[in-house]
């Protein structure tokens, strides 16, 4: 036996798989996801996702999930279910979800894209901006 010794401990530190006020969803997007999820079958949520990156920046946007991943970090509101995996929580941090009406068209819209990362959510293409060098802001 050697002169230190480390004790074990059985708590290990659990991940927390509840999303708090790291997305917020306005009451009017709540509704309309619910509404969309009530009118589908097999489906348990939304899920907000990211992707592409390069010239043209990273993207976002939502889809359905029939079944969620184990990873998935989860955020519960008055019957709606928000499925975020963990790298893109953490680029996502700080969006607002909301749900916008213009004329007689709607949507839901994604405000403070991507500020936890630096950028704007709005992106340019290669070479689109100024003097070349596009890329998000």
């Amino acid at each position: 036996m050697g002169l230190f010794q480390r004790e074990r401990t059985e708590e290990k530190a659990s991940f927390s798989h509840q999303i708090t006020d790291e997305v917020r969803v306005t009451p009017e997007a709540r509704d309309q996801l619910i509404q969309l999820v009530q009118n589908e079958e097999d489906i348990v949520g939304i899920r907000i996702f990211i992707y592409g990156g390069g010239c043209s920046g990273m993207n976002y946007g939502l889809t359905f999930v029939e079944s969620p991943q184990e990873i998935d970090c989860v955020l519960e509101q008055d019957g709606l279910k928000i499925f975020v995996d963990p790298v893109a929580l953490g680029v996502l941090e700080g969006v607002e979800v909301d749900y916008q009406t213009q004329g007689l068209n709607s949507s839901i819209v994604f405000r403070n894209v991507f500020q936890n990362i630096g950028g704007s959510g709005g992106c340019g293409g290669c070479g689109a901006s100024g003097g070349g060098g596009g890329g998000c802001a």
